[in-house]
């Protein structure tokens, strides 16, 4: 298992860009888009293991990643 593995990655779809636009609300928010949704997520996981290498570049802490119950609590504050 890759750190990577433990951040919440969401790929929704946006009728006002009409594609599919990727995100890991720990680490980024709109990472990257396309038509196809399976391809947006490969992508979403190669930006999310990228942005851990950058972190760790910089000596910077990484956010606590949200699992679970934490997500969907986070979420519900939001809304």
């Amino acid at each position: 298992m890759s750190k990577g593995d433990r951040y919440v990655k969401l790929v929704e779809w946006s009728d006002e860009d009409a594609c599919f636009i990727g995100s890991c609300p720990e680490l980024f928010y709109g990472g990257c888009h396309g038509t196809d949704a399976k391809a947006v997520f490969a992508e979403l996981c190669d930006l999310v293991e990228e942005s851990i290498q950058l972190y760790e570049l910089e000596s910077k802490a990484l956010p606590e990643p949200l699992s679970g119950r934490e997500f969907v609590n986070a979420l519900q504050r939001s809304a």
